[in-house]
């Protein structure tokens, strides 16, 4: 038999021989979050947080199928009026609150009633919720809602304490609590979010860090230049430039995933006194603007061929798209008649862009194209969350932004276009869009959809009050010793199995 001695040497010897895993994990971002409240927030890296922060009712794989997180099954009635949900028995908020079928109905009556709520469009078709159980949730809707599930694969479906959401009411976001594998433990703006394992996470052995930071980096090549420092393990968004570099960089390595989303341009056309310009109040003015911009020649000049140009809320390889309405070329000269019989001359507008390097260069080409039609853009860079803000407050003429894109079409544009949307911050309305795009919810006949998402998207190309440009790639970079990560076409970064060797 082994001594104490010779067992306390054997277990060393075992420790030298295992590899070491890193304590924690830091994420580059390429913006900083707003508010940190599923309800309130819509940024893009607000849903990274997210996803080590908040569990939500459903999830999704790579393929884009919808699976079960905190619910582990589903099933429509015969009328589809009535959804059923079967729920997980072992899940706990971060602050000790149960999670049952009474914190699911706490949320969605949250979601549809917080007066800061941006999700009310997404769960707009619930009438009611009923705790059959502990366990088992029914949701009422109005009418059969195709989008819902998908709705709740995102924010929508995103369970918040209710303890702690009751407590803090609107200002929930400066201290979250969820049900997710992380919990909050600090926030400095503009410099840092914290987040701590959560011991009695259902699922904690899958998560290796004890601690995951998030550390806003705007500029892409200082974020580039963090990550081969050693003072960042991963950052998401590699600007398209950048790829050779890193593929080339043994200590690196690189994932990438086909983007659902857009970027383009937001045309504030009644949100206030700065609707009050010919590029708010006149469609042939907007249509001017958009034939003035080569979208493959900024495909090709700022992202190297890496993206895909775009005219329509999602990308033209997907299912949803319609070819009758393909990606205009440039034509100066159309343009130039577009002002005129507007009876427009020289007109000038303010893009405003956020202070990420690649979005300049985006709006900079932008508005030498437009130059050579008459029109003159002057660029105004803001911090992000501050041009999100002032988008919401209508203090803006044109907003350079986009989206990251849902797993059902209706994500990508109802909330942008439909006259109560919850991210329409053009305030565009049009009777006739609303009903075309309530019709598309209202059906499962995936054929009828298409018809409905195709007459919509005819008349917001007229329309314009949002301006598509491109289509990009999710790129993430990481340190080699970083292990396990798979890409999504979300973009988020789901840390399961996620390990780092030091």
């Amino acid at each position: 038999m082994k001594t104490p001695a010779v067992l306390t040497l054997s277990a060393m010897l075992m420790l030298t021989a295992a590899p070491l895993f890193a304590a924690d994990l830091k994420i580059g971002l390429a913006e900083d979050p707003d508010i940190l409240d599923p309800d309130q927030s819509r940024t893009f890296v607000g849903r990274i947080v997210y996803a080590s922060l908040c569990d939500k009712l459903v999830d999704i794989t790579p393929d884009l199928e919808i699976i079960p997180m905190l619910a582990t099954e589903w099933s429509w009635s015969e009328d589809n009026l009535t959804l059923t949900m079967k729920l997980r028995d072992d899940v706990t908020f971060q602050d000790g609150t149960p999670f049952d079928a009474e914190a699911v109905a706490y949320n969605i009556n949250r979601s549809q009633t917080l007066e800061e709520s941006r999700r009310k469009s997404e769960v707009a078709s619930i009438t009611g919720t009923k705790v059959v159980d502990p366990t088992t949730i029914e949701i009422t809707v109005a009418q059969p809602d195709a989008t819902l599930i998908a709705q709740l694969a995102d924010r929508a479906g995103m369970m918040v304490s209710p303890t702690a959401a009751e407590a803090a009411g609107a200002d929930f976001g400066n201290a979250p609590v969820c049900a997710g594998p992380y919990s909050f433990t600090e926030r400095v703006q503009q410099d840092r979010i914290v987040l701590t394992k959560f011991a009695d996470y259902y699922d904690a052995d899958k998560y290796s860090f004890d601690t995951v930071t998030f550390l806003p980096i705007v500029d892409t090549t200082v974020r580039l230049a963090n990550l081969r420092a050693g003072d960042v393990d991963m950052i998401e968004r590699l600007a398209a430039t950048d790829v050779a570099s890193v593929k080339a960089d043994d200590a690196l390595t690189m994932e990438q995933a086909t983007s659902l989303g857009y970027q383009g341009l937001t045309v504030n056309v009644a949100n206030g006194d700065k609707a009050q310009n010919p590029f708010g109040q006149d469609k042939l003015v907007r249509q001017a603007l958009s034939l003035s911009i080569d979208r493959e020649a900024i495909n090709q000049v700022v992202f190297e061929g890496a993206f895909a140009a775009g005219n329509q809320p999602w990308p033209p390889t997907s299912p949803w798209y319609d070819q009758d309405i393909p990606i205009p070329a440039r034509d100066v000269e159309a343009a130039k008649a577009k002002l005129a019989e507007a009876g427009v001359e020289s007109p000038t507008v303010e893009i405003q862009v956020s202070t990420d390097p690649v979005a300049q260069q985006v709006t900079q080409v932008i508005q030498a194209m437009a130059a050579e039609a008459g029109i003159t853009v002057n660029v105004v860079a803001k911090e992000f969350a501050t041009q999100l803000s002032q988008q919401t407050a209508g203090d803006y003429e044109i907003s350079q932004i986009g989206w990251s894109g849902r797993v059902d079409p209706d994500g990508n544009i109802h909330q942008f276009v439909t006259c109560e949307g919850g991210i329409n911050d053009a305030k565009y309305c049009n009777p006739e869009v609303d009903k075309l795009l309530n019709d598309a919810r209202a059906t499962n006949d995936t054929a009828e959809r298409k018809a409905l998402y195709d007459q919509a998207t005819a008349i917001l190309d007229d329309d314009l009050p949002l301006i598509y440009i491109y289509h990009q790639n999710w790129i993430w970079a990481m340190d080699k010793g970083v292990t396990g990560f798979t890409a999504y076409p979300d973009g988020m970064i789901r840390l399961a199995g996620v390990s780092k060797a030091e």
